[in-house]
């Protein structure tokens, strides 16, 4: 248990950035979901808007130092890679 008022003030703080931290990973996931959806669906206009989106919502996190940046950049790359694939496809 932390004995100092400083380390009370960090311990506290510690649980509002967890609670932070943890609702903007779980929204990066969502927007990674919902491309993989599109994507899925064979919808490319849908896809390629949901990579746009959900590039800017990795580049967020990452910025943040949330997830590091080079598992942003693999996210990235491979839906982009998706994303391409579709068009070659079709």
């Amino acid at each position: 248990m932390a004995n100092s008022p400083q380390a009370r003030k960090r311990a506290r703080q510690n649980v509002a950035s967890r609670a932070h931290n943890g609702s903007m990973r779980s929204m990066m996931r969502t927007y990674i979901k919902r491309t993989i959806a599109a994507i899925n669906a064979g919808d490319q206009a849908a896809a390629m808007e949901s990579l746009r989106k959900t590039t800017s919502v990795i580049d967020r996190v990452a910025d943040k130092k949330i997830i590091h940046k080079n598992k942003a950049a693999r996210h990235k790359s491979r839906l982009n890679a998706a994303v391409k694939a579709m068009g070659q496809a079709a």
